[in-house]
């Protein structure tokens, strides 16, 4: 049985900075506990950031551990795999304790929506079937009506 903490900037990673709006870094959790059904990361916005556009080939969890943020949902329009039209369908706000499930191949971004607060939450990703990788495509959107290509 592995211990570890959350909480403290000790272990943490830096991200791809084109997968953000603005600074984030992660802590991987699900190698501190050796988790193998999923990958487990703490993931710290800062202030206002958010993910890009993106989607994952397995279900998400994200479970807030500091801050308000939000989960905004979009539906795809189009066959193009680059340049496609989006339409936001759903913005869920979230708060210290909320936890959320996200669909695997729903079009989605999370992160602060306080320019001048942090915000972070635990990210299980359940990897689609067993010895699988969980895969996730990054887009570059106007987070409104257009997806201009893959990152």
């Amino acid at each position: 049985m592995k211990k570890s903490n959350i909480f403290g900037s000790g272990d943490k990673r830096k991200v791809n900075p084109n997968w953000f709006t603005n600074k984030t870094w992660i802590k991987v959790l699900s190698e501190k506990i050796k988790a193998k059904e999923q990958d487990i990361y703490h993931v710290h916005f800062e202030r206002g950031s958010r993910t890009k556009l993106h989607s994952h080939n397995g279900n998400q969890v994200l479970i807030v551990t500091k801050g308000n943020g939000s989960l905004e949902i979009f539906r795809r329009y189009g066959s193009s795999k680059t340049n496609f039209k989006i339409k936001r369908t759903e913005k869920i706000i979230l708060k210290e304790g909320d936890i959320v499930h996200i669909p695997a191949k729903t079009y989605h971004t999370h992160g602060s929506v306080n320019k001048k607060k942090t915000f972070s939450h635990i990210a299980i990703n359940i990897l689609p079937k067993k010895n699988a990788t969980y895969k996730t495509i990054w887009y570059e959107s106007d987070f409104k009506t257009k997806v201009s290509e893959i990152i």
